[in-house]
């Protein structure tokens, strides 16, 4: 799709000039000569960017004042000022109006361009970033009220300033990118860049390129020189994700550049000084790759300074209710679709379940509930919606004994074998845990104990203590 470009001057000789201009280099555009039909045309129909006299004669409002409203109403929209009469003061009005740039009439159609091209630019790199940071929804916070996660708050709030190296350790899918960029954000460097470079997915010949950069050939134009993540990191933060998958060869010379601070762009022999925090994640244990043989130990001490690491979701079962609800109010969001509610079964079989994706997997089950559970908005989506996966899994432990059972047993019968079924539900939503379950239920923990021992129905701390 051509970017659309509004021109807004009062003289139809430059109207059609600027106006031949872009249509000679792909663009589509409009025309106004004064404020109202300019204001007209732009909520008509948004333009990619606007090129805007400041002078305009028989106009109700002049370029300054209409780019005020335009700056007001789509502040996204780049808009580029022209002016026969500029002045330093003028063009610094512009740019503190919302304006992108300032030309001077005459100018050249190469200089126009140019701006044209770096403004359309800047515009689409500020609307992905919007997008990616909308997207990003728990990329940028941990949620939960868990003990592990509070614990782990903590250890960001405490490591995120002081600059050392963190170790961020957990199971796939369980949010080790989440924690490295909250020590980012809550660091010195928030303002400087967050690289990741995902160590898992490039090929080994391509690895030390993208960390080192490659210097220019003997023809800069055919060969430029491109830099790596060190050299973009500069200033703020390298991500070095799943650590673990980085060839040998490569972590000998990460070792160096993260004690100099300092490395060579592969083909070159100039010495590149950077300043950059690194941060590495893995899903593997490191001292047993170091065992077997897999991981350098100095590197690994280079990059444990601080150790963190965050649970899987199995571990905090009771976060579940708070993430399913966050992904979907975002996944609502996103989508343009109505937010269901999530009934107490189903909260329940989710809190049971054992999650070997972890949030990850969370997130893509409630996206896929919002979609394919039937029902309209207002119903509430029940646990025998849930995907059969998750379903089958939970089945057993949470459907009560159908009706007909419990109404031919004697009373103290049936209520003994409700109470069984609730209380091995609720074992298994609070993954055994005696205290949790206590609190949930509402008894203290030693009846508790009592009742379970009662009913037959064994707890996993009891069964680790056997």
């Amino acid at each position: 799709m051509a970017y659309e470009i509004l021109i807004v001057d009062d003289e139809p000789d430059i109207r059609l000039l600027i106006e031949g201009i872009l249509r000679d280099e792909g663009y589509e555009t409009r025309q106004a000569a004064e404020s109202d039909s300019a204001l007209a045309a732009f909520r008509a129909r948004r333009p990619s960017l606007v090129v805007l006299d400041v002078w305009l004669q028989g106009s109700r409002l002049d370029g300054l004042g209409i780019l005020r409203v335009l700056h007001s109403e789509e502040p996204q929209v780049p808009v580029v000022m022209i002016s026969g009469h500029g002045n330093i003061e003028m063009a610094v009005s512009a740019i503190q109006h919302g304006a992108y740039d300032f030309i001077e009439k005459p100018f050249k159609s190469d200089r126009l361009l140019l701006v044209v091209r770096r403004a359309l630019e800047t515009a689409r790199l500020a609307r992905e970033n919007a997008e990616l940071r909308l997207r990003a929804g728990p990329e940028t916070e941990l949620l939960g009220e868990s003990p592990q996660v509070n614990l782990l708050r903590h250890g960001i709030e405490k490591v995120a300033p002081t600059g050392s190296r963190v170790l961020i350790s957990g199971p796939a899918g369980s949010g080790k990118e989440v924690v490295a960029r909250m020590i980012h954000a809550r660091s010195r460097r928030t303002d400087g860049p967050f690289v990741v470079l995902n160590c898992a997915t490039l090929q080994p010949a391509r690895l030390e390129a993208e960390v080192f950069g490659v210097e220019a050939g003997s023809d800069a134009a055919a060969q430029p020189r491109r830099a790596g993540v060190l050299e973009r990191a500069h200033g703020g933060t390298l991500l070095l994700d799943e650590v673990s998958d980085m060839p040998l060869e490569t972590q000998g010379k990460i070792v160096r550049a993260l004690q100099d601070q300092t490395f060579e762009r592969l083909g070159g022999s100039a010495r590149v000084k950077v300043d950059v925090r690194v941060l590495a994640t893995s899903n593997k244990d490191l001292q047993g790759e170091i065992a077997a043989g897999r991981f350098r130990e100095d590197f690994y001490y280079r990059l444990a300074v601080v150790p963190l690491k965050v649970p899987a979701l199995r571990d905090r079962c009771e976060d579940v209710p708070v993430l399913a609800g966050y992904f979907m109010a975002r996944s609502a969001e996103t989508s343009g679709m109505p937010i269901r509610e999530l009934s107490t079964d189903t909260l329940t079989a989710l809190q049971a379940y054992e999650w070997p994706g972890n949030v990850r997997q969370l997130r893509n089950v409630v996206d896929w509930l919002l979609i394919m559970a039937p029902g309209t908005a207002a119903d509430p989506v029940r646990a025998d919606m849930l995907p059969p996966e998750i379903g089958a899994s939970v089945s057993a432990v949470l459907n009560v004994a159908p009706a007909a059972d419990i109404m031919g047993l004697p009373l103290r019968e049936a209520r003994d074998l409700f109470e069984t079924q609730y209380l091995q539900a609720q074992l298994m939503r609070f993954g055994g845990n005696i205290s949790r379950t206590a609190g949930f239920v509402g008894m203290e923990r030693s009846a508790l104990h009592r009742k379970l021992k009662q009913l037959g129905v064994n707890s996993s701390e009891e069964r680790a203590g056997n």
